[in-house]
């Protein structure tokens, strides 16, 4: 029976509230002990010197991009898992927008007998199931059918412009007991923007979001929210005054949750101008990137406001997640003119070692903060039970090596696309081992 044994590493639970240094003893991907010094040690004991590392349960990704099954030249099931363990990722919830959607049983069925044939110690895989038929926003999916199946949830993963759809969906929804996500955009305001509307916007001549296509949208669902009483999550909160409706809503005790997607705390639209001016001067760490297409996302890249709402909302736990939001590109996808390229960028290697570095030893959030977000919150969220670092229960764990160099390029990157702005970047922070029961 194999054993390792991890001294002097600092131990994160978000669950237990545990931050501290001391030895854990893990036998055949179980934890046997934790303790301030392990002195009585097997013979049959891996020891590691942790000195410096950090030990923490496995990230949970609450929603993002498969290119399989449609677009594998951007990515397969294979490539994403890979990537997520690479990342510190051991739980992935997909989102249903691949070709064809997972908007019925034999599509689900698919995707599931495909990733029982890969490769085993790659993290679990959860699928949404569509709101509506084809992801097309006009008439429900199959929702009976796919509730008595594994999926986690529904989310179309696109806006719904009828409220009318949507008030049915979360009466029919609410005595299924599945998760639901909504996405909140009024695309007849967002119209054919691409940055979020304001002074930089104007200054690069790229038509403008406004932050009313993301707050009025979502005073629309609130108010049905509060109709219907059905538990919803709340993706991709961009907006100052989305953190306020939404403070306000949990106030009211509404069933909502929220999650933030990484980058909006890393950047905002300044990062776009090339103009340290228009970024504010926040998160030195990372650079700009004038008109980089990687930085067309949905929804946009908010104001320096924005950015320091989300950050505080997050904090206080007004945003309950942060998801990754993971979105590959092919790279003749995105070597386009900033407003003609398709929005999304990759994440899901790159998303703890920037937030680290970014957040954490910036001192906007405590390491235990981060993890909390990244993953006990994204685990209840889609209403499972969070990975703990306890003795007598399964290793979901990564070890992360915040100093640990890496340069961000096609050799190093397990993601079949590589569409992000801190690609040929030189970055710190590599997870350097994954525990997935």
């Amino acid at each position: 029976m194999s054993r390792e044994l991890l001294q002097n590493v600092r131990v994160l639970d978000p669950v237990s509230k545990l931050d501290r240094i001391a030895d854990i003893l893990i036998k055949e991907n179980q934890i046997e002990t934790i303790e301030e010094k392990i002195t009585e040690i097997p013979i049959d004991t891996e020891v590691r010197d942790s000195q410096g590392l950090i030990l923490g349960p496995g990230l949970v990704d609450i929603y993002s991009h498969s290119g399989e099954p449609g677009f594998e030249e951007r990515e397969t099931l294979e490539s994403l898992m890979q990537a997520a363990a690479a990342g510190g990722f051991t739980r992935v919830a997909i989102l249903p927008d691949t070709s064809p959607p997972v908007d019925n049983l034999a599509g689900l069925a698919l995707l599931q007998q495909h990733i029982r044939n890969l490769s085993p110690g790659l993290p679990r895989l959860y699928f949404w199931g569509a709101l509506t038929a084809g992801v097309k926003g006009q008439q429900m999916a199959e929702l009976g059918e796919l509730a008595s199946s594994a999926v986690v949830g529904f989310a179309d993963g696109l806006p719904l412009s009828n409220p009318a759809l949507v008030r049915r969906l979360l009466e029919y929804i609410k005595p299924l007991g599945k998760s639901v996500a909504l996405w909140p955009c009024d695309r007849t305001l967002a119209g054919n923007g691409v940055a979020r509307e304001g002074a930089v916007s104007v200054r690069l001549g790229l038509p403008g979001i406004p932050a009313s296509a993301e707050t009025s949208a979502l005073a629309a669902i609130l108010e049905l929210v509060a109709s219907a009483g059905t538990p919803v999550h709340i993706m991709r909160v961009s907006t100052a005054r989305s953190v306020e409706l939404i403070r306000d809503a949990k106030a009211r005790g509404l069933p909502v949750t929220a999650s933030v997607t990484w980058m909006h705390l890393l950047l905002n639209v300044g990062a776009i101008s090339g103009n340290s001016k228009d970024s504010g001067g926040k998160n030195a760490l990372t650079a700009l990137f004038p008109y980089d297409p990687n930085l067309r996302l949905e929804p946009p890249l908010g104001n320096l406001s924005d950015q320091l709402a989300l950050i505080q909302a997050v904090k206080d736990g007004v945003i309950d997640a942060i998801a990754i939001d993971h979105n590959p590109h092919t790279y003749e996808e995105k070597t386009v003119a900033f407003a003609d390229s398709p929005p999304g960028a990759i994440g899901l290697e790159l998303a703890l070692p920037l937030l680290w570095h970014g957040l954490v030893e910036t001192g906007e959030f405590s390491a235990l903060e981060l993890w909390r977000v990244l993953s006990a919150g994204p685990a209840v969220c889609l209403g499972q039970t969070p990975a703990t670092v306890a003795p007598g229960v399964s290793a979901e764990l990564i070890l992360f090596d915040p100093e640990m160099s890496w340069t961000v390029d096609g050799q190093s990157l397990k993601s079949r696309s590589a569409n992000t702005p801190w690609l040929g970047q030189q970055l710190a922070g590599k997870v350097v081992q994954t525990w997935i029961n």
